[in-house]
């Protein structure tokens, strides 16, 4: 569940390839656990946040766990991604510096897609800060669908840390969770400057699969067309 960096090792190739640049970075506190949330756009982002931050970073495996289903819909999933969440929560309370991605899911456009609220669980779980991350062109070193990277400018915002104590008295748990992912979302695009896009970006993946699908077997003839 953990992407560590060597930067002796690692750092020169890294260095060349991205050009990585930090703005912000004294937005994340030297001690103790806080979030970090941050968009993504290429399987690069876990490599080159982490490198670039003077902290350990703790990564999710699989951030598509953080998905905050409820158990009604798809209790086994739910269950895979409510284990995760609560492990998370626990390094969190160690005094970790924690990654997450609220899309859920690498960006299938560039655009920034609707979070979800397994980031509103955390914050409100842990009490601790969570802070907005905006990551560019590592979508130009490793595009999606990609094995071979090439060289690039990898730029990495840090914005203001975010507290949700007034969130609390929202009526209901849900109502807080998505509130508090919405406000992730809003300050992330803001450092980002992507188009939003107010659906999951999941939902939109399987859209695209579909019109590829759609598009290799052509229209389907009704009895009687030619």
């Amino acid at each position: 569940m953990q992407y560590r960096v060597s930067r002796a090792v690692a750092g020169p190739f890294l260095r060349l390839l991205g050009r990585p640049e930090l703005t912000g970075g004294e937005h994340i506190p030297a001690t103790g656990g806080a979030i970090l949330a941050s968009n993504h756009l290429s399987i690069v982002d876990s490599i080159f946040l982490p490198f670039m931050v003077d902290r350990p970073v703790t990564f999710a495996a699989k951030s598509e766990y953080f998905t905050g289903t409820r158990l009604s819909v798809d209790r086994a999933q739910a269950r895979a991604g409510q284990d995760m969440l609560e492990a998370a929560l626990g390094l969190l309370r160690g005094g970790a510096l924690f990654g997450i991605y609220p899309e859920g899911t690498r960006s299938p456009d560039g655009r920034l897609y609707r979070g979800r609220t397994g980031i509103g669980w955390l914050a409100l779980n842990s009490g601790l800060p969570v802070i907005p991350v905006a990551m560019s062109g590592t979508d130009r070193v490793l595009p999606p669908g990609h094995r071979v990277p090439r060289m690039g400018k990898i730029r990495i915002t840090v914005g203001e840390p975010l507290t949700f104590e007034s969130y609390r008295d929202l009526p209901s748990a849900a109502r807080q969770r998505r509130a508090i992912t919405d406000e992730v979302m809003r300050c992330i695009q803001a450092l980002s400057g992507q188009e939003y896009v107010p659906v999951y970006a999941s939902v939109r993946k399987e859209e695209l699969a579909a019109a590829r699908n759609g598009a290799r077997t052509g229209p389907v003839s009704r009895p009687g067309e030619r």
